[in-house]
């Protein structure tokens, strides 16, 4: 069986659940929730934390936050990216703009060893990926598998 269609088949499968469908609704609101006050204060022009310029993540927090415009430009894609998971027929454009923010974000944890969001990051990471799966069907055409040709 080609792998298209196995994943085609287990798609429409998920689908059906009604669990998975409330929690994928309950996934959305979460990591909504986790971007709209980090947006918020970005586009307000405020520091993002008060970690010591020590500290790596406080360095770089700082460097990130002394650019200026691309500290406002973060924000504003992260309350986009919140607000477009929030709308049902949106959805799926808020979860492809939200993997790059929040991969960046586990990435930079990782690389800095910053114990503050070891767990949360990743999570994210993986709820989002849960998200962009939930909407294969949407995205599944933009996947390096042969497709079956449409009737």
């Amino acid at each position: 069986m080609r792998i298209s269609l196995f994943l085609d088949r287990l798609h429409i499968q998920v689908r059906q659940n009604r669990l998975l469908r409330n929690f994928t609704v309950f996934t959305r609101i979460v990591l909504a929730l986790g971007f709209i006050p980090a947006g918020l204060v970005k586009i307000t022009g405020e520091r993002f934390t008060d970690l010591a310029v020590c500290h790596p993540m406080g360095h770089y927090l700082y460097a990130f936050y002394r650019t200026g415009f691309y500290y406002t430009f973060v924000g504003v894609m992260q309350v986009l990216a919140a607000v477009l998971l929030l709308i049902p027929r949106t959805a799926t454009l808020g979860a492809i703009i939200y993997f790059p923010i929040i991969l960046n974000i586990y990435v930079l944890t990782v690389s800095v060893r910053f114990v503050g969001s070891w767990v949360t990051a990743p999570l994210m990471v993986l709820a989002n990926i849960y998200l962009l799966c939930w909407d294969y069907d949407k995205l599944k055409f933009i996947l390096p598998f042969r497709h079956p040709a449409s009737a």
